[in-house]
Protein backbone atom coordinates (compact mmCIF):
# COMPACT_ATOMS: atom_id res chain seq x y z
CA UNK A 1 0.00 0.00 0.00
CA UNK A 2 1.07 3.37 -1.06
CA UNK A 3 1.39 6.39 1.69
CA UNK A 4 -0.86 9.14 0.73
CA UNK A 5 1.39 11.88 2.26
CA UNK A 6 -1.47 14.65 1.74
CA UNK A 7 -3.40 12.99 4.58
CA UNK A 8 -3.54 13.75 8.08
CA UNK A 9 -2.72 10.24 10.13
CA UNK A 10 -6.11 9.54 11.47
CA UNK A 11 -7.33 9.88 7.65
CA UNK A 12 -4.05 7.55 6.27
CA UNK A 13 -5.21 5.06 9.16
CA UNK A 14 -9.03 5.52 8.17
CA UNK A 15 -7.71 4.78 4.76
CA UNK A 16 -5.98 1.75 5.85
CA UNK A 17 -8.39 0.22 7.39
CA UNK A 18 -11.39 1.29 4.51
CA UNK A 19 -8.82 -1.06 2.16
CA UNK A 20 -8.89 -3.94 4.57
CA UNK A 21 -12.45 -4.03 4.90
CA UNK A 22 -13.11 -4.13 1.30
CA UNK A 23 -10.40 -7.19 0.62
CA UNK A 24 -12.02 -8.87 3.83
CA UNK A 25 -15.68 -8.39 1.74
CA UNK A 26 -16.85 -5.69 3.53
CA UNK A 27 -19.25 -2.79 2.57
CA UNK A 28 -18.02 0.86 3.43
CA UNK A 29 -19.35 4.32 3.44
CA UNK A 30 -16.43 6.97 2.06
CA UNK A 31 -17.06 10.61 0.81
CA UNK A 32 -17.14 11.23 -2.95
CA UNK A 33 -17.16 14.71 -4.81
CA UNK A 34 -21.02 15.34 -3.76
CA UNK A 35 -21.84 12.97 -1.02
CA UNK A 36 -21.25 9.64 0.87
CA UNK A 37 -20.92 6.60 -0.94
CA UNK A 38 -21.45 3.24 -0.43
CA UNK A 39 -18.40 0.75 -1.71
CA UNK A 40 -17.20 -3.10 -1.93
CA UNK A 41 -15.33 -4.86 -3.98
CA UNK A 42 -16.93 -5.25 -7.81
CA UNK A 43 -15.06 -8.67 -7.97
CA UNK A 44 -17.33 -9.94 -5.00
CA UNK A 45 -20.92 -10.87 -5.98
CA UNK A 46 -22.12 -11.42 -2.32
CA UNK A 47 -20.61 -7.87 -1.64
CA UNK A 48 -22.46 -6.09 -4.60
CA UNK A 49 -25.65 -8.10 -3.25
CA UNK A 50 -24.89 -7.00 0.26
CA UNK A 51 -24.46 -3.50 -1.12
CA UNK A 52 -27.59 -3.56 -3.16
CA UNK A 53 -29.73 -5.12 -0.32
CA UNK A 54 -28.64 -1.86 2.11
CA UNK A 55 -29.41 0.82 -0.66
CA UNK A 56 -32.22 -0.85 -1.78
CA UNK A 57 -31.69 -0.81 -5.26
CA UNK A 58 -32.23 -3.71 -8.13
CA UNK A 59 -29.74 -5.33 -9.14
CA UNK A 60 -30.97 -4.90 -12.76
CA UNK A 61 -30.00 -1.39 -12.77
CA UNK A 62 -25.85 -2.05 -12.59
CA UNK A 63 -23.66 0.02 -10.48
CA UNK A 64 -21.15 2.95 -10.91
CA UNK A 65 -17.54 2.09 -10.47
CA UNK A 66 -14.72 4.46 -9.52
CA UNK A 67 -11.17 4.13 -10.27
CA UNK A 68 -8.20 5.73 -9.69
CA UNK A 69 -6.68 5.70 -13.06
CA UNK A 70 -7.33 5.08 -17.11
CA UNK A 71 -5.65 1.46 -16.26
CA UNK A 72 -8.08 0.40 -13.46
CA UNK A 73 -10.94 1.81 -15.92
CA UNK A 74 -9.36 -0.45 -18.72
CA UNK A 75 -9.88 -3.23 -16.34
CA UNK A 76 -13.76 -3.29 -16.96
CA UNK A 77 -14.38 -0.79 -19.61
CA UNK A 78 -13.17 -1.33 -23.51
CA UNK A 79 -11.74 2.15 -24.67
CA UNK A 80 -10.16 0.88 -27.91
CA UNK A 81 -11.95 2.59 -30.65
CA UNK A 82 -13.94 5.23 -28.66
CA UNK A 83 -14.10 8.26 -30.88
CA UNK A 84 -15.20 10.54 -27.71
CA UNK A 85 -12.02 8.91 -25.58
CA UNK A 86 -10.08 12.11 -25.47
CA UNK A 87 -13.00 13.58 -24.57
CA UNK A 88 -13.79 11.34 -21.74
CA UNK A 89 -10.17 11.85 -20.48
CA UNK A 90 -10.48 15.36 -19.93
CA UNK A 91 -13.62 15.12 -18.06
CA UNK A 92 -11.31 13.02 -15.49
CA UNK A 93 -10.38 13.38 -12.68
CA UNK A 94 -13.79 14.60 -11.58
CA UNK A 95 -17.82 14.46 -11.20
CA UNK A 96 -18.54 12.72 -14.91
CA UNK A 97 -19.35 9.29 -15.30
CA UNK A 98 -19.35 7.82 -18.75
CA UNK A 99 -21.42 4.54 -19.64
CA UNK A 100 -18.51 2.66 -21.39
CA UNK A 101 -18.79 -0.61 -23.50
CA UNK A 102 -18.34 -3.24 -20.77
CA UNK A 103 -15.58 -6.36 -21.66
CA UNK A 104 -17.24 -9.63 -21.78
CA UNK A 105 -16.00 -10.74 -18.60
CA UNK A 106 -17.77 -7.69 -16.64
CA UNK A 107 -20.20 -9.77 -14.42
CA UNK A 108 -24.65 -9.01 -14.41
CA UNK A 109 -24.28 -8.01 -10.71
CA UNK A 110 -21.48 -4.80 -11.77
CA UNK A 111 -23.29 -3.81 -14.80
CA UNK A 112 -26.78 -5.27 -14.07
CA UNK A 113 -29.14 -6.06 -17.52
CA UNK A 114 -26.89 -3.48 -19.72
CA UNK A 115 -23.61 -4.11 -21.86
CA UNK A 116 -22.29 -1.04 -20.81
CA UNK A 117 -19.96 -0.18 -17.15
CA UNK A 118 -20.69 3.37 -15.40
CA UNK A 119 -17.33 4.57 -14.42
CA UNK A 120 -15.08 7.76 -13.99
CA UNK A 121 -12.10 8.73 -12.08
CA UNK A 122 -13.46 10.67 -9.24
CA UNK A 123 -12.03 14.75 -8.40
CA UNK A 124 -11.81 13.82 -4.77
CA UNK A 125 -8.47 12.75 -3.31
CA UNK A 126 -9.61 10.42 -0.83
CA UNK A 127 -11.89 8.72 -3.50
CA UNK A 128 -8.60 8.01 -5.81
CA UNK A 129 -7.01 7.20 -2.96
CA UNK A 130 -8.94 4.41 -2.23
CA UNK A 131 -9.16 2.96 -5.04
CA UNK A 132 -5.37 3.49 -5.57
CA UNK A 133 -4.27 1.84 -2.59
CA UNK A 134 -6.95 -1.23 -2.92
CA UNK A 135 -5.29 -1.49 -6.33
CA UNK A 136 -8.52 -1.20 -8.79
CA UNK A 137 -11.37 0.23 -8.88
CA UNK A 138 -14.93 -0.42 -6.59
CA UNK A 139 -18.31 0.09 -6.60
CA UNK A 140 -19.57 3.84 -6.17
CA UNK A 141 -23.22 4.41 -5.29
CA UNK A 142 -24.56 7.31 -3.50
CA UNK A 143 -24.78 5.99 0.47
CA UNK A 144 -28.84 6.33 0.68
CA UNK A 145 -31.79 3.84 0.06
CA UNK A 146 -33.02 4.28 -3.55
CA UNK A 147 -35.20 7.09 -3.89
CA UNK A 148 -34.14 8.70 -0.93
CA UNK A 149 -31.62 12.10 -0.72
CA UNK A 150 -28.41 11.72 -0.70
CA UNK A 151 -26.19 11.62 2.71
CA UNK A 152 -23.90 14.85 3.03
CA UNK A 153 -22.36 13.78 6.54
CA UNK A 154 -20.70 11.31 8.65
CA UNK A 155 -23.43 11.40 11.10
CA UNK A 156 -26.00 11.19 8.65
CA UNK A 157 -24.64 7.81 7.07
CA UNK A 158 -23.81 6.37 10.68
CA UNK A 159 -27.80 7.39 11.36
CA UNK A 160 -29.32 6.23 7.94
CA UNK A 161 -27.12 3.06 7.72
CA UNK A 162 -24.49 2.60 10.49
CA UNK A 163 -25.78 -0.88 12.00
CA UNK A 164 -25.67 -2.31 8.07
CA UNK A 165 -21.89 -1.23 6.73
CA UNK A 166 -18.69 -2.60 7.89
CA UNK A 167 -16.80 0.82 7.88
CA UNK A 168 -17.22 4.38 7.48
CA UNK A 169 -15.03 6.68 6.41
CA UNK A 170 -15.08 9.83 8.17
CA UNK A 171 -13.89 12.39 6.19
CA UNK A 172 -15.54 15.34 4.58
CA UNK A 173 -17.25 15.54 0.94
CA UNK A 174 -15.75 17.18 -1.75
CA UNK A 175 -18.26 20.37 -2.09
CA UNK A 176 -19.96 19.56 -5.64
CA UNK A 177 -23.44 20.71 -5.91
CA UNK A 178 -24.67 17.86 -7.17
CA UNK A 179 -24.02 14.53 -8.10
CA UNK A 180 -21.49 12.93 -11.05
CA UNK A 181 -22.99 13.81 -14.77
CA UNK A 182 -23.07 10.46 -16.61
CA UNK A 183 -23.07 10.52 -20.31
CA UNK A 184 -23.04 7.99 -23.02
CA UNK A 185 -19.50 7.37 -24.14
CA UNK A 186 -21.10 6.35 -27.56
CA UNK A 187 -23.40 8.92 -28.07
CA UNK A 188 -22.20 11.57 -26.37
CA UNK A 189 -26.10 11.97 -24.54
CA UNK A 190 -26.12 13.15 -20.90
CA UNK A 191 -28.41 10.99 -18.78
CA UNK A 192 -28.36 12.49 -15.38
Amino acid sequence: MTQNQDFSVQIQQQLTRAVETLRAGGVIAYPTEYCFGLGCDPRNQHSVERLLEVKQRAATQGVILIAANLTQVEDYAELDGLSKLERIQASWPGPNTWLLPAKPHVPTWVRGKHTTIAMRIPGHALSQALCRDFGQAIVSTSANRHGEPALLTTESVVAELGEELDFVLDAPVGGAASASTIRDAISGEILR
